[in-house]
């Protein structure tokens, strides 16, 4: 490697996304005339460097699954680029965003998923032999016996036991399956990982054992992640940098400690002060905001949160806030995010 491509690796994000969007048509009558779009994502912006686990945060239909599933173009995106640096795949970061299925293979080996329900997402017909070694036969990686070698290996990797390789899904619980799906994400050995609401349909205590796997292989093997929930004290866990969606927007983006002592945006306010916490001695002073979450076929004019926000001011309704940077790598998007003074989560009533 020359001393040019050597400083490009270490400067380049692993995975740049610029303004992508993604607009669902809205179809009614015989002939499925559109009649408007849904804005699932309308402009999102942000870029995750090598070995960095960065957090995608929002209630629920704010766009940050879509996200997910642009970037590992299971949905096409409307607009925008996504643009991956990955050691296999070229010289120069490239955009998949408009590549075919044929060019996007040698990218699929580098980027995994790991999706939200545990039991809906492995086949209940095939055994977890056929389940965690199906990546290794599409890419013609393995077969027979170093196939099977390989599944175990991957098993006991993230502490389960070898010997279930011939069990089925039912026989394990939401825990394991997850465990499971994890180890499918591993086959290829690749070098990004989106694990979208990956602990979200467990309980708490199993939630806990799966953060601290994916965290120690995310260390061991130096993965960068993708980490979408809507779920704070999670993200804060195994996050190193938080983004917060609403509405199909990105409005903050900060290092996790950052964003939780002092947010820049009304809404990560809002969010934070509904996070738990385990002292019943502590009273928070909850932010709620009024109102209903925006529509995204109809996103209020201006600033998409105005409508809810205790501190809107004429121009919030007016003018859209541009994201714009701040001092220590943050960026906010609200007109006076220098002027506010907002809670975080530390900050509480006793």
């Amino acid at each position: 490697m020359t001393q040019a491509s050597s400083n490009r690796t270490a400067s380049t994000p692993l995975l740049e996304v610029r303004d992508l969007k993604k607009h669902f048509p809205i179809t009614k009558g015989l002939f499925s005339a559109i009649h408007g779009y849904v804005r699932a994502v309308d402009g999102v912006s942000f870029t995750i460097g090598r070995g960095e686990v960065l957090g995608l945060v929002g209630e629920s239909g704010c766009g940050k699954t879509t996200v997910g599933r642009m970037i590992m173009r299971l949905y096409r995106p409307t607009a925008g680029q996504i643009l991956v640096d990955l050691a296999e795949a070229g010289a120069e970061p490239t955009d998949i965003a408009r590549l075919d299925h044929a060019h996007l293979m040698p990218f699929r080996r580098q980027m995994q998923m790991i999706f939200q329900d545990p039991y809906s997402s492995l086949n209940p017909r095939k055994t977890i032999l056929e389940i965690v070694g199906e990546p290794l036969r599409i890419h013609r990686l393995a077969s027979g016996r170093a196939l099977q070698v390989r599944v175990e290996e991957l098993l006991e990797l993230v502490g389960l036991r070898a010997e279930y390789i011939m069990r089925y899904p039912h026989a394990f619980s939401g825990g394991q399956r997850q465990r499971i799906g994890v180890a499918r994400a591993l086959a290829l050995n690749p070098q990004f990982i989106i694990a979208d609401e990956p602990v979200s349909a467990l309980d708490v205590s199993v939630q806990a054992q799966v953060l601290n796997l994916m965290r120690s292989l995310q260390r061991r093997f130096g993965l960068t992640y993708l980490f979408i929930s809507h779920d704070l004290s999670v993200v804060k866990h195994i996050s190193d940098r938080i983004a917060v969606m609403y509405v199909g927007n990105l409005v903050e983006t900060a290092k996790t400690q950052d964003l939780f002592l002092r947010p820049l945006h009304p809404y990560t306010e809002a969010l934070l002060s509904s996070v738990p916490k385990p002292d019943p001695r502590i009273q928070r002073q909850r932010k709620i905001p009024p109102g209903e979450v925006a529509d995204p076929s109809h996103p209020p004019a201006g600033c998409r949160f105005h409508p809810r926000c205790g501190y809107a001011e004429p121009r919030c309704s007016q003018e859209e806030p541009a994201l714009r940077q701040f001092p220590g790598g943050r960026t906010v998007a609200c007109h006076y995010a220098e002027q506010l003074r907002l809670a975080g989560a530390l900050e509480v009533v006793l």
